[in-house]
């Protein structure tokens, strides 16, 4: 059998049933689509739900897939044990309708004995009871009768309530002896880890009535599923998921952060280290698909995952914010199967390094407050944390409950969920009832224009309108809404802005400061400093309704610029670009856009390009309503997720764009006069979006720029063609000085060591203990320089410190014979760096820690002498 790693693993699968037929889609998102039932995808087969139901059409009746996928329902075990994950990924072969059993099997069989070249016997099937069609194809394939198992309902039938279901055949893979029981008919089903379960076939034959019984499926389906980190366990000759190839790469990161050894005799260290290591992986992959932190659904299940990771780093002994920088060994391994995660990698880092920063403010005072709710308890001789404590450690200092009950387990302390619960309700309970009094007192006269007729849009036709009011009302306290029977004011929607401008009734000018549409009635809301002037104005009475056309003209300038923007970017990345979104206002305007990796500096150049030559060619502007299936027929480009009724309004650009919009344009593109890229990022998983800006904004673009170089070529005493020379020297010049800088302190820490070593005190009868402060020496070279102290010094301690960017280190190192004699570095200095409002800790022979407090370095070391004194 080969040893595999697990993306060679993986690269395998996809090829092999590539060969076979099988269209190989990319991962999907970790985000369910249009699934409420659930929160984060578990499943290989989950985003594939509606392909299996017949709601929707899949790109072939055959795919494969390795699906991304998460799971907590045993999260309270991850770590505990060396088997449970909440990330894991999930190999997966499909067929809708398209082939059944036998081919199924058959290319199941090929793949483990040909490909990964797995032996034969090893191998075990299990299948249904009922199924000798299963049976029969097994033994076709060569394994023996003894070796296919009979199972029950239970282990080998897939149903879900009603609906599609069917049996199911597993492959099983004998680990041997040394892993079973003593039973002598132990085969899989056994309680034992003998024989370790891979790969599930299953045949979805049936149809499960109300009444109970089966029907046939008129097209039967198939649905595989292997842990690909399970596979690569047996692959690999290991028996944990940690010691997997790329999963030991972030297991190894960690240990090398927390200066730890893994499986080194400390159980508790161990199962940190596993839940950091898990955790990190899940919090990657759920952070590039676009799943953020917050106190609800997927957001609490991945801040729950980092705070978890977090505390459990501060368990270990690592300093500051760590899982931002650790989340590099994540990506590192998995890239090349999932490019998002390079793509978004700072988008990554930035996220989580916000999250650290939140928790790390008010960790250390939730656990001081929890430490205090301990003593409580264990003086009142009860055993559970009320739910009203549990709620402020929730609401106050971000503490996920489940982290409270993790925490508390460990001193036979529960927490009561019910009291919790109760707590959580009545906040949200209390939040909505606020929000709702709001709401009644900022619409309580709106309601009574529902039953208006819907406004009439003059808008792209002309900016000024004399309209009839037909309806006043309060939209707040203090502003006023006004509506008439027609209006040339556009209202936000389609990503465009609304317009602003005056309505003017006799003398009375009013500023319309925004305009909002709701169930087609456009409504105009009047600056706070005109209500009384507003409240004024008598239904029935009429109105000139003038639009600002100064704004109008530089919205619409955005506003077509998209369009252009939209095919130019189809024409340079491919036509799997849609617009996902768009904001477009007088100032600039932003355009989102499906797209699996970021834009090339030559890309981005190319776009600019093309949307400027269009805007040369001065193309005439178009639009023209008609029915949607006509529309369709030109080629006109819709908006995903937008809805649209049967008469649809096209806007033309030439013959170069055509789009469904409602939004308001200019007559030609040479109006739009000049279009520049600002920004192009990542904003969620396959998700980019650009800013840009048009017309004038362009040219104000270029003048800041120009007073930059101005400024910078004064500074630097050169003309504008020799700044980037001078530029190139300065670079030059400061890593010289950085050289220099770094050899200056090494002489220094070199001439410190007499100093130091002359200054060391006798503790007992044999022990020289030695300190020192430095300023900005990195802790690598105080780690170099106790060693070569203890080199020449035998039985001693030392306790270094250095203040870098106004953060304390400590290091204290203890010779190798001391350590013997008992002599810990990690648990002195974890308790002496408390005094400076520190903590750290490490190994016996070296230990770090980090503090705040700079007035007691001299009593961090004072207690260090005292410790090793007592000892």
């Amino acid at each position: 059998m080969d040893k595999l790693g697990l993306n060679e693993i993986r690269k395998k699968f996809i090829d092999f049933y590539t060969e076979k037929g099988h269209y190989p889609a990319k991962s999907a998102s970790l985000i369910p689509r249009n699934d409420k039932s659930l929160l984060i995808i578990n499943s290989g087969m989950a985003p594939l739900k509606a392909y299996f139901a017949g709601t929707e059409t899949p790109p072939s009746k055959r795919m494969t897939t390795c699906q991304k996928c998460i799971r907590t329902g045993d999260i309270d075990n991850v770590g505990k044990t060396s088997r449970h994950g909440t990330f894991f990924e999930m190999l997966g072969n499909f067929s809708f309708g398209d082939y059944f059993k036998k081919e199924s099997l058959s290319w199941g069989w090929e793949f483990i004995t040909k490909e990964l070249n797995m032996p034969k016997d090893k191998l075990w099937a299990t299948i249904y009871e009922d199924d000798d069609e299963a049976f029969e194809i097994w033994k076709t394939l060569g394994m023996p009768e003894e070796r296919i198992v009979r199972l029950g309902k239970e282990d080998n039938f897939w149903e879900i309530g009603l609906g599609p279901c069917g049996p199911c055949s597993e492959i099983y893979y004998d680990r041997g002896p040394e892993y079973g029981c003593d039973d002598e008919n132990c085969k899989p089903g056994c309680e034992c880890d003998r024989y370790i379960e891979f790969w599930n076939h299953v045949f979805t034959q049936y149809s499960k009535e109300v009444d109970g019984s089966y029907s046939n499926l008129a097209h039967p389906n198939i649905d595989t599923g292997m842990g690909l980190e399970r596979i690569a366990c047996i692959m690999q000759g290991v028996d944990s998921i940690f010691d997997i190839d790329t999963i030991k790469h972030t297991v190894d990161a960690v240990c090398k952060l927390a200066n730890i050894k893994y499986e080194d005799g400390n159980p508790s260290e161990d199962m940190s280290v596993r839940i950091i290591t898990d955790h990190l992986r899940s919090v990657t992959f759920m952070i590039s698909d676009g799943i953020l932190p917050s106190n609800e659904g997927r957001g609490y299940v991945l801040r729950r995952l980092i705070r978890r990771a977090y505390r459990h780093g501060k368990l270990l002994g690592i300093d500051g914010k760590f899982l931002s920088t650790l989340a590099t060994s994540v990506i590192e391994v998995s890239k090349d199967a999932y490019p998002e995660l390079l793509e978004k990698r700072e988008y990554i880092k930035k996220i989580l390094g916000i999250e650290e920063d939140k928790f790390n403010k008010t960790l250390d005072s939730g656990l001081n407050i929890l430490n205090e709710y301990i003593k409580d308890i264990k003086k009142s001789n009860d055993n559970m944390l009320k739910g009203e404590y549990a709620f402020k450690l929730y609401d106050t200092y971000g503490f996920p409950v489940e982290m409270t009950e993790e925490i508390l387990s460990d001193k036979a302390i529960s927490v009561d969920i019910e009291g919790f619960n109760k707590c959580m309700t009545n906040q949200k309970n209390l939040a909505r009832n606020n929000r709702k009094s709001t709401e009644d007192e900022a619409w309580k006269e709106s309601a009574d224009y529902s039953n208006l007729d819907k406004t009439i849009f003059t808008g792209y036709e002309e900016t000024t309108t004399e309209a009839k009011l037909i309806f006043s009302g309060d939209y707040s306290s203090n502003v006023r809404l006004l509506i008439y029977d027609k209006t040339p004011f556009y209202a936000t929607s389609g990503g465009q802005v609304n317009d602003t401008g005056l309505i003017i009734r006799g003398d009375r000018k009013l500023k319309v400061t925004d305009v909002i549409k709701e169930n087609g009635i456009i409504i105009h809301l009047i600056n706070s400093e005109d209500y009384n002037e507003a409240k004024a104005i008598s239904i029935g009475s009429r109105s000139k309704l003038i639009v600002d056309k100064n704004r109008r003209h530089k919205i619409a300038r955005g506003h077509s610029a998209t369009h252009i923007l939209h095919k130019a970017l189809k024409n340079v990345l491919g036509d799997h670009v849609v617009q996902a979104g768009s904001f477009v206002d007088d100032e600039y305007f932003r355009f989102d856009f499906n797209h699996y990796e970021a834009m090339t500096e030559d890309q981005i150049d190319e776009v600019q390009k093309i949307v400027n030559e269009k805007i040369d060619e001065f193309l005439p502007i178009t639009t023209n309503e008609m029915e949607i299936e006509e529309a369709r027929k030109l080629g006109a480009t819709a908006i995903f997720g937008e809805k649209y009724g049967k008469i649809v309004r096209v806007v033309k650009m030439g013959d170069f764009s055509i789009e469904f919009c409602g939004g308001t344009h200019l007559n030609n593109t040479g109006m739009i006069g000049a279009f520049k890229i600002v920004s192009e990022a990542g904003i969620a998983s396959g998700i980019r979006r650009i800013e840009a800006v048009v017309g004038t904004k362009v040219w104000e673009k270029l003048e800041l720029k120009e007073d930059l170089i101005y400024e910078l070529s004064n500074a630097l005493k050169v003309k504008e063609n020799d700044l980037l020379h001078r530029i190139n020297q300065l670079v030059i010049q400061n890593k010289d000085y950085e050289k220099e800088i770094r050899e200056f302190k090494k002489s220094e820490l070199s001439t410190s060591i007499d100093e130091i070593i002359s200054s060391a005190k006798n503790i007992g009868d044999n022990i020289k203990y030695m300190t020192y402060e430095f300023k900005d020496i990195e802790v690598e070279q105080l780690r170099n320089l106790c060693d070569d102290i203890k080199s020449k010094i035998e039985s001693s301690i030392i306790a270094l410190s250095t203040i870098n960017d106004g953060k304390i280190v400590f290091i204290l190192s203890v010779a190798d014979n001391l350590v013997s004699q008992g002599y810990n570095a990690g648990k002195m200095l974890k308790e002496s760096a408390k005094i400076a409002g520190g903590g750290g800790g490490g190994k016996p022979n070296l230990a770090q820690a980090g503090a705040k407090d700079r007035s007691k370095i001299k009593d961090v070391f004072s207690k260090i002498e005292e410790l090793i004194g007592g000892q």
